[in-house]
């Protein structure tokens, strides 16, 4: 059994881990990271990075389809090549998580292949795929396992007929029709690529309405362009299994009490996902998992085991990849020393990759209200933006929740073209503390889609300019 020692063991190599080991290395620690699978973990491979390169692939197809409008003619049919949109996707991945084993042999930092088990207090049992194990010693140790996709009864993904989220970034073929899962923003952002590139799409859904969570204005002017695009989306239904029949999936759905088979060729399951805390033997330094799989962290991502932190989504929600890389780097700087460092951000910005894209930040108009806020709201549509028109790409508004009485801006959400990164300027309102009129006396270049933002800002206190909002 080979033996390793280091000052601190990552425990997962992915948005949170990668960028928590790189930063313990600036400060000066020896770090030896733990991967089972890929570098960059879930998102470089499998999740944030290549679905946004298939997303952004379909989109330009579709641009591609529309051209005309703008007085550009295509000659005949706009054709995918499947084989090579995948290979094109998978040059991406290649070059970030390459670039990223860079960084860790620029930083000093050892990477061990296998599988890791925590064996007590600074010790750490890594299984590689040969059976050997291979113990490592240290003074710290940073969980960053990541999750998976949560896989439901009658649905076990074989990758076949039954995508995952993952299976679905691997296409060997195009599916005819195929049926989605969850009308999450995981399954929606994929059922929207898909339908550009050519299947027919059904979404199913157990709620009331897509994008569970989200604010359910944003969440409509997504439900139009569906039902425009020609996705089916059946709401309050629920999938109770399938099968084969010809050369045809037959899934069983249950709505209002009544069932129904709806026949396609391929299955995609998006129901949301887990944290991954089985067998990393969290007993033995006296952990426990929650019951919704999370390990309960202070505000240094300190665990109840002494020199057990924990970052990403095995430290709760919310799962995003933004979040468990600044988690990373508090957890990185406290157990350098840092006492001053702690996770505390106002609010974590979210963004859903539909067509239009859904941004927010911040307390929406309810959850202000709930807290006791006297709530101000203005909007800007992008049909009133000049920017948003020489795009073609005018659904969709911006919003700025506000507190009426010190002018505080609680939170800002929008829907609609480029909104994923429109959203940052929000954020680091939120975080300075602006008020509505920082945002809106702060020259925006023009012609810009940022405009939105500063006339949403405007038409809280009904000024916008380009905008006839009621005065308030």
């Amino acid at each position: 059994m080979a033996e390793l020692s280091t000052q601190v063991v990552v425990i997962g190599a992915g948005p949170g881990g990668y960028v928590c080991a790189i930063r313990l290395a600036q400060l000066g620690k020896k770090v030896i990271v733990v991967e089972r699978e890929n570098v960059g973990g879930v998102c470089l491979n499998v999740g944030c990075i290549p679905s946004k390169a298939m997303i952004a692939a379909g989109s330009m197809k579709e641009r591609i389809g529309h051209a005309g409008t703008m007085g550009i003619k295509v000659g005949g049919p706009v054709e995918v090549d499947l084989a090579a949109l995948v290979a094109w996707k998978a040059g991406i991945v290649k070059k970030l998580t390459g670039g990223i084993a860079q960084l860790f042999k620029g930083n000093g930092i050892t990477t061990v292949a296998g599988e890791a088990k925590l064996a007590g207090p600074g010790k750490v049992e890594v299984k590689g795929k040969d059976g050997a194990v291979t113990t490592l010693r240290c003074e710290d140790i940073v969980l960053a396992t990541g999750s998976r996709p949560i896989e439901i009864p009658g649905f076990k993904f074989d990758e076949k007929e039954v995508w995952s989220s993952s299976g679905a970034l691997a296409p060997a073929r195009l599916p005819k029709r195929l049926l989605v899962i969850g009308g999450g923003y995981i399954g929606l952002e994929l059922g929207i690529f898909y339908a550009k590139i050519g299947s027919e799409v059904t979404v199913v859904e157990m709620t009331g309405g897509i994008l569970p969570g989200t604010d359910p204005e944003l969440a409509q002017v997504v439900a139009r362009n569906l039902q425009k695009r020609g996705v089916k989306v059946v709401l309050s239904a629920k999938a109770l299994g399938y099968e084969k029949k010809g050369g045809a999936l037959a899934v069983s759905l249950e709505k209002d009490g009544a069932r129904q088979v709806v026949e396609v060729d391929q299955i995609l399951s998006t129901v949301g996902r887990r944290p991954n805390h089985e067998n990393l033997g969290l007993e033995t330094v006296g952990l426990a998992a929650d019951a919704k799989g999370f390990v309960a962290v202070d505000a240094q991502r300190r665990t109840k085991a002494a020199r057990v932190w924990c970052i990403g989504d095995l430290a709760g929600q919310p799962m995003l990849a933004h979040k468990a890389s600044h988690e990373g780097l508090v957890a990185a700087a406290a157990i350098a020393g840092d006492k001053a460092a702690a996770y505390d951000p106002v609010a974590v910005p979210a963004v859903i990759f539909t067509d239009p894209e859904i941004a927010s930040v911040g307390l929406t108009e309810t959850q202000a209200k709930e807290k006791g806020h006297a709530v101000v709201v203005g909007k800007f549509p992008f049909a009133a933006s000049g920017r948003a028109m020489t795009r073609g790409e005018t659904d969709g508004f911006v919003k700025v929740v506000a507190d009426a009485k010190s002018d505080v801006v609680l939170g800002v959400h929008m829907v609609g073209p480029d909104v994923s990164e429109l959203i940052a300027e929000a954020g680091l309102a939120l975080e300075m503390g602006a008020t509505v009129r920082d945002l809106a006396e702060t020259i925006h270049a023009h012609p810009t889609l940022p405009e939105a933002l500063m006339e949403a800002a405007e038409a809280v206190h009904g000024r916008a300019v380009h905008f006839a909002a009621p005065k308030r």
